[in-house]
Protein backbone atom coordinates (compact mmCIF):
# COMPACT_ATOMS: atom_id res chain seq x y z
CA UNK A 1 0.00 0.00 0.00
CA UNK A 2 1.86 3.09 1.22
CA UNK A 3 2.57 5.58 3.94
CA UNK A 4 -1.27 6.89 2.15
CA UNK A 5 -3.06 3.97 3.66
CA UNK A 6 -2.89 4.99 7.11
CA UNK A 7 -2.63 8.49 6.87
CA UNK A 8 -3.51 11.72 4.77
CA UNK A 9 -1.82 14.35 2.94
CA UNK A 10 -3.57 17.60 1.19
CA UNK A 11 -4.50 17.58 -2.48
CA UNK A 12 -4.14 13.69 -2.27
CA UNK A 13 -7.57 12.60 -2.09
CA UNK A 14 -7.97 10.17 -5.32
CA UNK A 15 -4.17 8.59 -4.03
CA UNK A 16 -5.61 8.41 -0.45
CA UNK A 17 -8.20 6.42 -1.25
CA UNK A 18 -6.80 4.45 -3.82
CA UNK A 19 -4.42 3.42 -0.51
CA UNK A 20 -7.14 3.17 2.16
CA UNK A 21 -9.04 0.92 -0.38
CA UNK A 22 -6.10 -1.72 -0.40
CA UNK A 23 -5.91 -1.90 3.17
CA UNK A 24 -9.07 -2.50 3.22
CA UNK A 25 -9.05 -4.94 0.62
CA UNK A 26 -5.87 -6.83 2.59
CA UNK A 27 -8.17 -7.20 5.89
CA UNK A 28 -10.84 -8.87 4.08
CA UNK A 29 -8.74 -11.06 2.01
CA UNK A 30 -6.63 -12.29 5.48
CA UNK A 31 -10.14 -13.30 6.89
CA UNK A 32 -11.23 -14.93 3.82
CA UNK A 33 -8.08 -17.13 3.63
CA UNK A 34 -7.18 -17.53 7.44
CA UNK A 35 -8.39 -20.60 7.26
CA UNK A 36 -6.16 -21.96 4.17
CA UNK A 37 -3.28 -21.39 5.96
CA UNK A 38 -2.93 -18.22 3.32
CA UNK A 39 -1.47 -14.69 5.04
CA UNK A 40 -2.55 -11.25 3.22
CA UNK A 41 -0.79 -8.51 4.80
CA UNK A 42 0.21 -4.82 3.31
CA UNK A 43 3.45 -3.11 3.24
CA UNK A 44 2.83 0.73 3.97
CA UNK A 45 6.09 2.42 3.06
CA UNK A 46 7.12 5.51 2.99
CA UNK A 47 9.34 7.71 0.24
CA UNK A 48 11.62 4.92 -1.15
CA UNK A 49 14.42 5.94 -3.28
CA UNK A 50 13.25 4.26 -6.49
CA UNK A 51 13.53 5.44 -10.35
CA UNK A 52 10.83 7.02 -10.31
CA UNK A 53 11.19 9.28 -6.92
CA UNK A 54 14.79 10.20 -8.41
CA UNK A 55 12.98 11.15 -11.00
CA UNK A 56 10.79 13.72 -9.51
CA UNK A 57 13.64 15.59 -7.41
CA UNK A 58 14.42 17.51 -10.36
CA UNK A 59 11.45 18.89 -10.35
CA UNK A 60 11.26 19.40 -7.16
CA UNK A 61 14.22 21.41 -6.41
CA UNK A 62 12.78 23.79 -9.09
CA UNK A 63 9.36 24.35 -7.93
CA UNK A 64 10.94 25.09 -4.61
CA UNK A 65 14.40 26.78 -5.75
CA UNK A 66 15.88 24.30 -3.80
CA UNK A 67 19.11 22.34 -4.16
CA UNK A 68 18.96 18.70 -4.38
CA UNK A 69 19.98 18.13 -0.51
CA UNK A 70 17.49 20.66 0.63
CA UNK A 71 14.68 19.60 -1.59
CA UNK A 72 14.96 16.22 -0.10
CA UNK A 73 15.37 17.18 3.45
CA UNK A 74 12.81 20.06 3.32
CA UNK A 75 10.08 19.03 1.21
CA UNK A 76 10.04 15.08 -0.04
CA UNK A 77 11.51 13.75 3.48
CA UNK A 78 9.58 16.57 5.34
CA UNK A 79 6.98 13.91 7.00
CA UNK A 80 9.03 11.15 7.13
CA UNK A 81 10.95 11.90 10.84
CA UNK A 82 14.11 9.95 9.68
CA UNK A 83 14.83 11.69 7.46
CA UNK A 84 16.01 9.14 4.79
CA UNK A 85 14.52 7.40 1.80
CA UNK A 86 13.40 4.14 2.21
CA UNK A 87 15.55 1.55 0.31
CA UNK A 88 14.06 -0.87 -2.28
CA UNK A 89 16.38 -3.90 -0.38
CA UNK A 90 14.20 -2.82 3.34
CA UNK A 91 10.66 -3.16 1.40
CA UNK A 92 12.36 -6.68 0.08
CA UNK A 93 13.36 -7.61 2.96
CA UNK A 94 10.37 -6.70 4.87
CA UNK A 95 8.38 -8.76 2.32
CA UNK A 96 10.66 -11.85 2.50
CA UNK A 97 10.24 -11.73 6.55
CA UNK A 98 6.06 -11.85 5.86
CA UNK A 99 6.62 -14.84 3.40
CA UNK A 100 8.63 -17.03 5.54
CA UNK A 101 7.56 -19.37 8.74
CA UNK A 102 8.36 -16.52 11.35
CA UNK A 103 5.39 -14.89 9.95
CA UNK A 104 2.69 -17.27 9.63
CA UNK A 105 0.36 -15.49 12.09
CA UNK A 106 0.72 -12.28 10.56
CA UNK A 107 -2.26 -11.78 8.34
CA UNK A 108 -4.53 -8.57 8.18
CA UNK A 109 -2.58 -6.37 8.84
CA UNK A 110 -0.08 -3.03 8.25
CA UNK A 111 4.04 -3.10 8.27
CA UNK A 112 4.92 0.55 8.31
CA UNK A 113 8.13 0.78 6.39
CA UNK A 114 8.07 4.66 6.74
CA UNK A 115 11.05 6.23 9.06
CA UNK A 116 8.21 7.36 11.41
CA UNK A 117 5.74 8.86 9.37
CA UNK A 118 2.77 7.45 10.22
CA UNK A 119 3.48 7.70 14.40
CA UNK A 120 3.48 11.47 13.77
Amino acid sequence: ASAHGLTASPFKSAYVAAKHGIVGLTKTVALETAGQGITCNAICPGYVLTPLVEAQIPDQMKVHNMDRDTVIREVMLLRQPSRQFATVEEIGGTTAFLCSSAAAQITGTTISVDGGWTAL
